[in-house]
């Protein structure tokens, strides 16, 4: 039986009238990986840059397992008080300069990924989109004190021209996100995504050092002025924060000198200095588990001090 991919979403009527030809997508879905949860403070920090409005609204009872990821409610004294409905959406904002561009947001669904692909295909051709753009965080053998490298992949060869790409062939478990991608590229459109290296031993935590660059590189692929104001400080705070909390730790500060000189040496070879090529950082793994012990023992939770306020 043929399936309706327009039946997964509802998009609001006026949506075709505001002037989207053209406009980039962006997109982020959660629960897949994401290392310093760097995608999603992106996307947080664009909703709270400008107003939005909802242009489109999926179908979360026929997409999301609840089970596996139960929506909150509040029980107050006696009754149920509230329910957090989950919500896939997309959203039309303004950059600076007042263009327009949308940005598909929500959980990662769970069921019917070739379907719900076919919808964002649909949805895009109704409305003219433009090209699409996916970001998110991976964790990686690298020091916080050094850039983070971000890394791109795309439908068409010549848009990585100015990107660093992952030469390798490679075999991972898929998500929603990848094929969407795909999906993109096989109807020849354009559509590129990104992934910011984070630091291993801080892929549990908030980081938003690695959310800013994710925002360099998203806005200059999709040709838009993206303010950093609000996402800026609370990076400089939490390296302000990280700094001090490696200084108190003398095995740490070690482990971390280690990595420098590693990810200093592959640079001076001309190797890649972001991603490791051949064997494993041979102390990522103690060094994850010392930092994250000693936040965790220290300040009772694995993300830096006020990250994000």
């Amino acid at each position: 039986m043929q399936r309706n991919p327009e039946e997964l979403y509802q998009l609001d009527p006026a949506a075709q009238t505001v002037g989207l030809a053209n406009a980039p997508m962006l997109h982020y879905l959660d629960g897949f990986i994401d290392a310093g949860n760097a995608g999603r403070l992106l996307a947080e920090h664009l909703l709270r840059a400008s107003p939005h409005q909802t242009v489109a609204r999926f179908d979360t009872d026929r997409l999301i397992d609840y089970r596996s990821r139960r929506p909150l409610m509040i029980y107050d004294n006696s009754s149920w008080e509230s329910y957090d409905a989950p919500e896939l959406a997309l959203y039309l904002l303004h950059d600076s300069a007042g263009r327009p561009f949308t940005l598909l947001t929500g959980p990662e669904p769970d069921h019917e990924w070739g379907l719900f692909a076919d919808a964002v295909l649909s949805m895009g051709a109704r409305l003219g989109s433009g090209r699409a753009v996916s970001f998110l965080g991976i964790p990686a053998g690298v020091p916080h004190t050094r850039p983070l490298g971000v890394i791109a992949h795309a439908t068409r060869e010549d848009m990585l021209a100015a990107h660093q790409r992952l030469r390798n062939r490679i075999q991972v478990p898929g998500s929603a996100t990848a094929l969407l991608e795909f999906r993109l590229g096989k109807a020849d459109r354009e559509a590129l995504g990104f992934a910011v290296q984070v630091p291993h031993y801080l892929a549990q935590a908030v980081y938003p050092p690695a959310a800013t660059a994710l925002l360099g590189a998203v806005t200059a692929a999709a040709g838009l002025t993206l303010p950093d104001a609000g996402l800026a400080e609370a990076a400089e705070r939490t390296n302000e924060a990280i700094e001090r909390q490696v200084a108190e730790s003398a095995e740490i500060a070690e482990l971390v000198r280690a990595l420098e000189q590693q990810y200093d040496a592959a640079a001076a070879q001309g190797g890649s200095a972001l991603l490791s090529e051949g064997e494993p950082m041979p102390t990522g793994d103690e060094l994850a588990a010392q930092f994250e012990r000693y936040l965790a023992e220290n300040h009772g939770r694995t993300d830096p001090p006020d990250a994000t306020r």
